[in-house]
């Protein structure tokens, strides 16, 4: 299960930066990223595709900053995403803001800073035509109605989502654009994430290559992404140069009854960075019960929260053994709750104090970690041409405190003396 390739990063043993840094430790490859990012561009060059990163992935500022280098634009959700990515160095142009049931005052913020705006309800859209007439062009999110996407709850684009504006209300949509004269730049939709089955892309082409026609000022049409990576050995991937070639023959009619070209859009996240991200955990205690051997680790759900919370498979292999027996593990964190990372693992004998590895941990991973249970969350590091970097240190008991008035019993009591000095608190 664990050859020599996938416990080095460009050389470097991922052992090492586990002795070096510290654990728990996030790891990101660079070059992996990049090649993710020139695999995409490459198998889709002869079309007019742009790629943008989706920032929710992995929003880090030194993985900002790499794909800016990378020539990405931005796929931005929230305000502080549409900020993060200025900071990074995105120009306004090359971000595109898809949030989603935010205040109109949001909206506003990030017109102020000069993104992309995307829209996907019909309530905020008349808000936006009368704010701003025709003066702020702006995309519309479109729910085609296909259900697609690797799990219930990375499924976007079927009829019971929250995400965009229903394919149905199309007249509806064009009476309020016509009211009040908004100028739609572009047409965007996202089926979900981990699509298997290339022909849910190119159903969701056909309708709006279809819809788009009836737009005329369109600069861009923004499929979204949901190209699958793969989690297990010999898993299914989405085969991206048959889409490509698939998507070409649609965007050729396409353009022969819209009469000039239009870009195509993808915002991969996970593609991009997935297979680059390492999470590296220490084994605290090996346990073994009646029903399992237990490898208790010194991370958890707080800081890799995908396997418990969408059931997703990460590869899990032992640093420290790479040769000799292997036997069956079930690979728990140390959260006070059922905490599981992977169960009934074929891992080369552990014994505590080993270092484990934990795969396709880039995208989703620190993102979405917390402080559950007060922990702490851990440092990361970018390997960028054989040498790594710390980007992140390790939080400190300090970082917990550091939004808390820890003052405020003072303060209450002061103020409850004052009012009421026969009702200290005792």
């Amino acid at each position: 299960m664990g050859n020599m390739s996938s416990l080095l990063i460009q050389g470097i043993p991922l052992i090492d930066l586990a002795k070096t840094y510290g654990t728990p430790l996030y790891v990101y490859d660079a070059e992996k990223i990049a090649h993710q990012v020139h695999t995409l561009r490459a198998a889709f060059s002869s079309l007019p595709v742009r790629l943008l990163y989706a920032a929710k992935a992995l929003s880090t500022q030194a993985i900002l900053q790499l794909m800016h280098r990378l020539g990405t634009g931005l796929d931005a959700v929230s305000i502080q995403e549409v900020q993060l990515g200025l900071l990074a160095g995105f120009s306004p142009s090359d971000i595109l803001f898809t949030p989603n049931g935010v205040s109109f005052e949001e909206i506003a913020q990030a017109v102020q800073l000069g993104v992309r705006i995307n829209i996907d309800n019909i309530s905020l859209l008349e808000q936006f035509g009368h704010q701003y007439g025709s003066s702020v062009p702006c995309c519309v999110r479109l729910n085609p109605h296909i259900l697609a996407g690797g799990h219930a709850k990375i499924s976007t684009g079927h009829i019971d989502s929250k995400f965009g504006i229903s394919i149905l209300q199309l007249r509806h949509l064009k009476r309020v654009i016509q009211s009040w004269g908004i100028r739609i730049n572009g047409l965007h939709v996202h089926t979900g994430s981990d699509i298997l089955d290339a022909n849910a892309f190119l159903e969701m082409a056909r309708l709006l290559f279809e819809v788009g026609v009836e737009f005329p000022e369109l600069e861009f049409i923004d499929f979204g992404s949901g190209f699958k990576v793969a989690y297990r050995p010999g898993d299914i991937t989405t085969d991206v140069n048959g889409l490509a070639e698939s998507l070409k023959a649609e965007y050729e009619a396409f353009l022969r009854s819209y009469g000039r070209p239009v870009e195509i859009w993808f915002e991969p996240g996970k593609f991009f960075v997935s297979e680059a991200g390492y999470l590296l955990v220490q084994v605290n205690v090996v346990k073994s019960t009646p029903a399992a051997v237990f490898v208790g680790v010194n991370s958890g759900l707080n800081h890799l929260i995908r396997p418990m919370f969408y059931d997703a498979y990460h590869d899990i292999v032992n640093l420290s053994r790479t040769s000799g027996p292997q036997r069956v593990y079930t690979i728990v964190g140390y959260i006070c709750e059922t905490d599981t990372f992977g169960s009934d693992r074929l891992l080369h004998e552990v014994q505590e104090g080993d270092i484990l590895a934990i795969k396709n941990a880039g995208a989703y991973g620190f993102t979405m970690s917390s402080n559950y249970n007060s922990r702490l969350r851990p440092a990361e590091v970018l390997v960028y041409r054989g040498r790594p970097y710390l980007i992140r240190r390790a939080e400190t008991l300090e970082d917990l405190l550091r939004t808390q008035y820890l003052s405020i019993w003072e303060e209450i009591e002061a103020s409850l003396a004052g009012a009421y000095p026969e009702n200290r608190l005792s």
